[in-house]
């Protein structure tokens, strides 16, 4: 491989999710460096594979697009071999799109007229069955998803809900093909391209599926998939896993968690830290709207707590709640204000001396790093499947922090403290 020169490049639709791939990529041995946005400057260290973290899965689908245009060609122009579009394991998308959309524009940029399409990731929990997308034991639609705020998700056929954002046929690989091998999926492939198809969603109940569908993916020009297809593509490229992929520098400073998400599993997550006795503040969006300055009291709060041990701000609340602010504020509107509240908080969290930063929620993410005015990561260790810690250099903390963005579905309850303790291991 030639210095300098990456081998897979990767376009994810939130900075989360971004994450969640260069945790599986670097977990099965690649060196990975995460931009936020397209880059404008040269990386900060050798990578075999570059993730371009956009914040596209729910903006307009013709600027999603030109954002994942722009990625491509930065990706191009550095060599890479193979195309990945992550999206989330829950296949987050409305029948306009940003799936299809995106998808569609890739695929006649690289001039080719097949792909796939799998949100599978067993690690959590997320398999797909006769193209049906289940979350745990229950389908999609009977997860929680549903109640998304922005993409509830209310069909858990990937075939469908593909085929209503996609100007191509979209076929299946089902787990009977999957099951015996590289060899078969490949001879599907050419048979569902002879039938007019061109994008097969393919089924995964386990890993081994998708280091089965990782070989037969070697030379496809553009691989579409939520992060788990990732652990079986590095082999394609004559890489193996390697502690010394995921090194990171020691972690120093003080602790904080910021968390936006109004996830099922992220709502327990807010519930545990606060029932271990640690301190947390929950941010009102009425507060935000009437206009009082939540930011510099929130900052207030954390000043004198925060050399004990990690503290918790957050807007979490359950799903008739965030109904009733949305109401009140309009579902845009709501979104947008409490980002940039934490976002801000996150911002003067850091300048008060945290080095420690956990972020959870992929919007609440986004807005995070780019106020942190963080341009590229390192991808470190994972703490639970598809979150690892991150290190990053930041205007406010020149010297570097760590820092990890959960997607508001993944993680174990104890997840906040958990993270704290990994990197003091």
């Amino acid at each position: 491989m030639a210095a300098g020169r990456i081998v897979l490049g990767c376009i994810a639709d939130d900075f989360t999710g971004a994450t969640d791939l260069a945790n599986n990529l670097v977990r099965a041995g690649m060196r990975v460096v995460q931009t936020i946005g397209v880059p404008a400057e040269p990386l900060q260290a050798e990578a075999d594979a570059v993730v371009v973290a956009l914040k596209s899965r729910t903006i307009a689908p013709g600027e999603a697009v030109a954002q994942s245009l722009a990625a491509l060609q930065w990706l191009q122009a550095q060599g890479a071999q193979q195309i990945y579009f992550k999206y989330c394991s829950t296949f987050d998308s409305t029948p306009q799109g940003n799936i299809g959309p995106v998808t569609d524009a890739l695929m006649q940029a690289l001039g080719t007229g097949f792909t796939i399409a799998t949100p599978a990731f067993p690690d959590n929990k997320r398999t797909v069955f006769k193209g049906y997308l289940f979350a745990g034991d229950v389908l999609l639609n009977e997860s929680g998803m549903q109640n998304h705020p922005l993409t509830p998700m209310t069909d858990p056929n990937l075939v469908r809900v593909l085929q209503a954002q996609t100007k191509h046929r979209v076929g299946l690989v089902d787990h009977t093909v999957v099951a015996q091998g590289s060899d078969a999926i490949r001879a599907r492939f050419a048979a569902l391209q002879a039938e007019g198809v061109g994008i097969a969603i393919v089924d995964a109940v386990a890993n081994a599926d998708l280091v089965t569908l990782g070989a037969a993916l070697k030379g496809m020009p553009l691989v579409t998939a939520g992060s788990g297809v990732a652990i079986g593509l590095p082999a394609n490229f004559g890489l193996s896993a390697d502690s010394t992929a995921a090194s990171l520098p020691p972690a120093a400073g003080l602790q904080a968690v910021v968390s936006g998400s109004c996830s099922v599993a992220t709502n327990g997550q807010v519930a545990e830290f606060i029932r271990s006795g640690r301190p947390a503040l929950a941010i009102d969006p009425l507060r935000i709207a009437s206009g009082a300055d939540v930011q510099a009291e929130a900052l207030a709060w954390a000043q004198d707590k925060l050399a004990s041990g990690p503290v918790l701000v957050y807007s979490t609340a359950e799903p008739s709640a965030v109904r009733a602010i949305q109401g009140q504020l309009g579902v845009e509107e709501a979104g947008a204000m409490v980002e940039r509240t934490i976002a801000g908080i996150a911002r003067g969290l850091v300048q008060l001396g945290v080095r420690q930063l956990v972020v959870a929620g992929g919007e609440t993410s986004g807005a995070c790093v780019q106020a942190l005015n963080i341009a590229q990561m390192r991808i470190g260790g994972q703490i639970d499947p598809g979150v690892p810690w991150c290190h990053a250099t930041s205007d406010v903390a020149p010297e570097g922090l760590h820092i990890t963005l959960k997607s508001g579905n993944f993680g174990t309850p104890d997840f906040f403290t958990k993270a704290f303790a990994q990197l003091k291991a």
